[in-house]
């Protein structure tokens, strides 16, 4: 690096330091952890920031925003409720009996030209996100087999949880499984099924099959469990040095119920360091350079709509999480387990270790991708979900996609 770009890079992070310092006199002591955080993130994004002004950036925010297509697929809505009364939003799309016959050519190499069988997969989103996180899984799958996409309580259309807003109680994992099972009742009541999650949506899926095993044994033929994990989450180090993620393990819980307390103070102040944290949110969703900034843009989207009480609510229930008994119910089906090599969230290493227990499943590990992984390098994730799928029956069998897109070449299998 030359010593003119060193420079430019200390000016960076002194900027974002400066973002952090700010943050930390808005919010008192929490938002001083949170600020040590967000400087250590700025450190690694500064490079690729210091040469773009800041009015430029929020521009390109604003192009990005109004010209990007991410997130624009609908289906027909529908609602269900939990047992505690949250009302939570689906939508359901339909296999559509005359699209068969004009399948693009990229289609018919994913399924052939004859209707599926009577499968409904569901999708389940991660944590932040919702359910337009898989909008190029769904774009491949759209009219092919019939999908339910839901937003987790708190998330994206569904309503605030009623146990936390009226309650004040933390959302449980066990809790996100009971509400996947109100959207299969309401959305999918009958025939086969194939399960999906991504992070917390992986997490959710074994919730549910430790709470209703009967439903797995009975109607499940298939699981894709993607960035994800079966326990021991607390062990996680996003990626800083010992000394650091130790600071933000013992501060973190209590950061940010204090935040979620002046959820409209934090507010305001993500929108006063929105450049800082859209590096973070980066750093953090993606381990490729040359992502597609409409795509880190949607990312950052999907993101910023997560309030922070919500995400206050949501975050003790990872150091709880263990469900790796309950993994046992998915011995009998295929299952998909796929990570990114560079995920710093839910390191491939558990995916490794949910593989180790499920020794018939495909492993994939998808090197130069993060966390985000579908939305990263979608061609390998929607290539191996159509396998997943050939494999259990729900599109018609022969119908195989092993040369397709560039998992041969991008992603290495267990």
């Amino acid at each position: 690096m030359s010593e003119s770009s060193a420079e430019a890079a200390v000016a960076a992070v002194a900027s974002a330091s400066e973002a952090a310092a700010g943050w930390r006199r808005a919010t008192g002591l929490a938002g001083a952890a949170i600020g040590v955080i967000a400087a250590g993130a700025a450190a690694g994004v500064a490079i690729e920031r210091m040469t773009v002004g800041r009015g430029m950036r929020q521009k390109a925010r604003l192009a990005l925003d109004s010209a990007g297509p991410y997130g624009s697929l609908r289906g027909t809505p529908g609602k269900a409720y939990a047992d505690d009364g949250t009302e939570l939003y689906y939508e359901v799309d339909d296999v559509d009996p005359e699209s068969a016959p004009a399948l693009s050519p990229r289609r018919r190499r994913l399924f052939g030209r004859k209707a599926p069988a009577p499968v409904t997969v569901v999708f389940s989103h991660g944590y932040c996100l919702n359910q337009d996180s898989w909008h190029f899984q769904r774009a491949a799958l759209r009219g092919v087999v019939r999908t339910v996409h839901w937003d987790q309580r708190s998330h994206g259309r569904s309503a605030r949880g009623v146990a936390q807003t009226q309650e004040g109680r933390h959302v449980d994992i066990e809790q996100l499984g009971r509400d996947l099972k109100a959207v299969i009742d309401a959305a999918a009541p009958e025939g086969p099924l194939v399960l999906v999650g991504h992070s917390m949506g992986g997490m959710t899926v074994m919730a549910l099959a430790d709470q209703y095993p009967e439903l797995i044994r009975e109607r499940v033929v298939a699981t894709a469990l993607v960035g994800t994990s079966s326990g021991r989450l607390g062990e996680v180090n996003f990626g800083l040095p010992v000394a650091g993620v130790n600071a933000v393990r013992r501060v973190l819980p209590g950061v940010l119920k204090a935040l979620g307390q002046r959820a409209e103070l934090v507010e305001k102040g993500r929108r006063a360091t929105a450049d800082l944290f859209a590096g973070i949110i980066k750093r953090y969703s993606f381990s490729s350079r040359d992502v597609d900034p409409a795509i880190a843009r949607f990312a950052e989207r999907m993101i910023e709509g997560t309030p922070i009480d919500v995400v206050a609510e949501f975050y003790p229930a990872f150091a709880d999480h263990d469900k790796t008994e309950a993994l046992a119910l998915f011995t009998d089906m295929p299952v998909l387990v796929l990570a990114g090599v560079g995920d710093l969230v839910t390191p491939s290493e558990h995916s490794e270790a949910i593989a180790d227990l499920l020794p018939e499943a495909e492993l994939v590990l998808v090197p130069d991708a993060g966390h985000l992984v579908m939305l990263e390098h979608p061609e390998v994730v929607t290539d191996r979900l159509a396998d997943l799928l050939t494999r259990a029956g729900a599109v018609p069998a022969g119908a195989t996609v092993s040369g397709y897109g560039s998992t041969s070449s991008t992603a290495r299998r267990g």
